[in-house]
C-alpha cells in the first residue's frame, strides 16, 4: 500500500525560497533517475505565499521511503535545506484509495 507525506516549508525570505527551490531541483534529479520506488516528489509554490513551498511525496511503500531517505542526494537535501528555512511541518500519510493512487498499481 502506498506511503506518502506533505510537508510545508516556509523560507527565510524569498531569495532563500528560490535557492531551496534550485536545492531540490538538484534532489530531483536523482530521485528521477534512481528511485522507481517514489512515485510522486513535487515541489508546489503556493499562490500569495512566495516564501512558502509544499511538497507532496508518494511512495510504493514504506520500505520505499526508507531507501529514499538513505541516497546520497536526498542526504544532501536534508543536510543543506536548513539554511534556507525558517520552519518545516511535516504529516505523513497512509494510503486508503485513489485514482493514480499506488493500490492500483499494484502496491496493494
Amino acid at each position: 500500500m502506498g506511503f506518502g507525506l506533505v510537508v510545508r516549508f516556509v523560507a527565510r525570505d524569498v531569495t532563500a525560497a528560490h535557492a531551496f527551490d534550485e536545492l531540490a531541483r538538484e534532489a530531483l534529479e536523482g530521485i528521477r533517475s534512481e528511485e522507481p520506488g517514489t512515485l510522486v516528489y513535487v515541489n508546489h509554490a503556493v499562490p500569495d505565499e512566495p516564501r512558502v513551498r509544499v511538497f507532496y511525496e508518494l511512495y510504493a511503500d514504506r520500505d520505499a521511503f526508507e531507501e529514499h531517505e538513505r541516497q546520497p542526494h536526498v542526504r544532501r537535501f536534508l543536510a543543506e535545506r536548513g539554511q534556507y528555512l525558517e520552519s518545516f511541518e511535516v504529516t505523513f500519510l497512509d494510503e486508503i484509495d485513489g485514482k493514480g493512487s499506488a493500490a492500483h498499481r499494484g502496491g496493494r
